[in-house]
């Protein structure tokens, strides 16, 4: 036999020692290296190099629950597990993936808690209250801690990939709480202290509805949040948001006021928009008989609106032909009535109403202004078109404005 021979005999033996060392040595509770082979009826078979394939039971591939094998491993993944059992009658081996992981998995969450490192994780499951993740142990999500803001169904969640950062930990209960909405929240914090520096009062921005309330409409100006008060939504009075915006809706607004230190802005879309009382001269004249609404009622009068926005007063005297003790016993909030334009001032924003002059008087009302002239003092008359009818006025009062 040549050299040659014998020398390559020699290293086929060595190499069959070695195997045969190493499947001598492998036992329970060995820690291994092996490659997936073949996942079949939710079982993965892996090559660990012994004589042969050992098996990862459903339960043993990973923390967390999954409904299927390929949820956690794919065919040629080298995985680290841990030797369950083995019996060379029937050549069976059952090995743990999850063990091993989980191991490992305290270390790393010790170090990520410590260091408050930001880190991704993938859902695996939506459970009630919450989301699960696999990080070498089962980690809970809870609902409050996934975004910043409200999330009614989770439903679409699985299999998102969310970067979290580990909020508590429980080794002896196997608890681990992560939370992606404390990243959001820092992120969001440092965005909006950039963009605060550049945003000025008077300032006009576009912005999008992000969020709808009782108190007014949250709108998102480019990573940052800010609030258009109810009372800033619209020139004409509103109730509810939902009547003037939508959600997701783009909106030009104007910056009131910018609280850098509490990270507050405030702003409004009606002061973007023209003013009611900007476009109100061409539409009404000292005449004019009107529909309006009654906004408010006081002990001197009602204000009544003609126009968007646009309200004007209607004196407790201007109510009734007949005396009125209080403007609560003609008209109510709410009501619908018609007017006369008496004054209208839009410089000054000041309109006077009349709800009387739009009926006809009674006849007792006329009657009242009759004037015997015979009795009357010509003397004190002046011949002046003007003064005569300054001197009548004071003497009548309005009684005269039947006649016009």
């Amino acid at each position: 036999m040549s050299e040659e021979v014998k020398e390559q005999d020699s290293v086929v033996e060595e190499s069959n020692q070695a195997a045969l060392d190493h499947m001598v040595a492998l036992k329970k509770g060995d820690f291994v290296k092996g490659t997936i082979v073949k996942i079949e009826d939710n079982v993965a078979y892996v090559s660990v190099g012994y004589k042969y394939d050992g098996i990862i039971t459903l339960r043993e591939l990973s923390s967390v629950q999954a409904q299927q094998a390929t949820d956690v491993v794919k065919v040629g993944q080298e995985v680290e597990l841990k030797v369950l059992s083995i019996d060379d009658n029937k050549e069976t081996m059952t090995l743990s993936k999850r063990l091993v992981d989980n191991e490992k998995g305290w270390d790393d969450i010790d170090k990520l808690l410590e260091q408050k490192e930001v880190f991704e994780v993938v859902v695996a499951d939506v459970v009630k209250g919450g989301l699960v993740a696999d990080v070498g142990v089962r980690a809970f999500i809870p609902a409050s801690m996934v975004e910043r803001h409200f999330v009614e169904d989770f439903s679409d969640y699985k299999g998102r990939t969310l970067r979290v950062i580990v909020k508590e930990i429980d080794r002896e209960n196997n608890k681990v709480i992560l939370s992606q909405k404390d990243v959001l929240e820092a992120e969001y914090q440092e965005q909006k202290a950039a963009k605060l520096a550049t945003i000025q009062v008077g300032q006009e921005l576009t912005a999008t509805v992000q969020r709808i309330t009782a108190f007014g409409a949250f709108v998102d100006l480019g990573g940052i949040d800010g609030l258009v008060h109810v009372s800033e939504l619209a020139w004409q009075h509103v109730t509810n948001a939902a009547d003037v915006v939508t959600v997701g809706q783009q909106v030009l607004v104007k910056v009131l006021k910018v609280e850098a230190e509490k990270g507050k802005i405030s702003l409004s879309i009606k002061a973007a928009q023209p003013g009611p009382w900007e476009n109100i001269a061409s539409e009404f004249n000292v005449g004019d008989i009107v529909t309006g609404k009654v906004k408010r009622v006081t002990t001197f009068g009602a204000f009544v609106e003609i126009s968007a926005g646009v309200e004007g007063l209607v004196h407790i005297s201007q109510l009734a032909y007949r005396r009125v003790n209080s403007p609560y016993e003609v008209v109510k909030e709410g009501q619908e009535v018609q007017v006369k334009i008496l004054e209208f001032n839009p410089a000054d924003k000041r309109i006077s109403l009349s709800i009387k002059q739009t009926q006809e008087a009674p006849a007792s009302e006329v009657e009242d202004i009759e004037v015997n002239m015979d009795e009357v003092d010509k003397t004190n008359l002046s011949v002046n078109g003007d003064n005569m009818s300054f001197s009548l006025a004071e003497l009548f009062g309005d009684k005269l404005s039947q006649f016009k």
